[in-house]
C-alpha cells in the first residue's frame, strides 16, 4: 500500500499560524504512558495498538524523548539527523534529534535539548520550546515524547559523528502535505501493521520519524 490515507487539500497555513497553533494545543504536561507500561500510547491502526499491547507485556518500557526543531526561516523547515550505521538500533535511519531518558535529566524537554546538544550541537539559546507532541510508542519499546520548538536561525552545527553522520533541513510544507505521506504495511506476528513513509530527494523518512510528523499534522492541522 502506498497511498495517502486523507485525500485532502495540502495545508496552507502560515509560519505565523503554525506557532500560535502549536501553543494553544500543546503543553509541558507529562503523560503518565511515558513510564507506565499499562498505559498502551493509541495510534489508531489495530495492528500497531495491538503490537504495543504485546510489546508492553514483554519488554521494560523505555522512555525516550525527541526534539522537532522547526527552523524559524521565512519557510520554515525541519532539522533531522541521519543515524550512524554503527549503532546498535536504528542505525543509519533519518531521525530527530534525541534519545533516552537519562536519571539525571530533569525533565523530557531537558533530554530532548540535550540531546539536540549532544549529537548535533544545536545549543540550548537557539532553541524556543513549545510543548510535548503526544507520546509515541515503538516496537523496541521506546515510549517517546517528542517536543516541538521553534528555533532562531544563524545557529552552527558540530556533528558528533558516534552518534549521526548528518544533519539536514526539509522544508515544513512538504512534511506537513498529506500527499506526502505514503503509507506501507508489514508484519507482526501475523498481524498486519501500518507505518508511514515521507520521501524527500534522496532521503527515506520512514517509521517512528514519519509517524511523529504525521501526528504532527493531525494535531496542528486537522480542526
Amino acid at each position: 500500500m502506498n497511498e495517502p490515507l486523507l485525500k485532502v487539500e495540502p495545508a496552507t497555513i502560515s509560519s505565523t499560524e503554525f506557532f500560535a497553533r502549536a501553543r494553544t494545543r500543546l503543553t509541558f504536561d507529562v503523560p503518565p504512558g511515558l513510564v507506565d507500561p499499562h498505559i498502551i500510547p493509541r495510534t489508531g491502526d489495530s495492528g500497531n495498538d495491538r503490537m504495543l499491547e504485546i510489546v508492553a507485556q514483554e519488554q521494560p518500557v523505555r522512555p525516550a524523548a525527541v526534539l522537532i526543531p522547526v527552523v524559524d526561516h521565512p519557510e520554515p523547515t525541519v532539522l533531522l539527523t541521519q543515524r550512524s550505521p554503527n549503532l546498535s538500533s536504528h542505525a543509519g535511519q533519518i531521525s530527530f534529534p534525541g534519545g533516552k531518558i537519562d536519571a539525571t535529566d530533569a525533565s523530557p524537554l531537558d533530554a530532548a535539548l540535550r540531546e539536540a546538544c549532544e549529537e548535533v550541537g544545536l545549543k540550548r539559546e537557539f532553541i524556543d520550546p513549545v510543548g510535548y507532541l503526544d507520546l509515541y510508542g515503538t516496537a523496541f519499546g521506546f515510549r517517546i515524547l517528542p517536543t516541538v520548538a521553534k528555533v532562531k536561525p544563524g545557529f552552527t552545527l558540530a556533528i558528533n559523528e558516534a552518534e549521526v553522520v548528518d544533519a539536514f533541513e526539509v522544508p515544513l510544507a512538504f512534511l506537513m502535505n498529506p500527499e506526502n505521506h505514503q503509507i506501507h504495511t508489514k508484519e507482526f506476528r501475523g498481524m498486519d501493521r501500518s507505518y508511514y513513509a515521507m520521501p524527500f530527494a534522496e532521503r527515506y523518512i520512514w517509521g517512528a520519524t514519519a509517524g511523529i510528523l504525521r501526528v504532527l499534522y493531525e494535531r496542528i492541522y486537522l480542526s
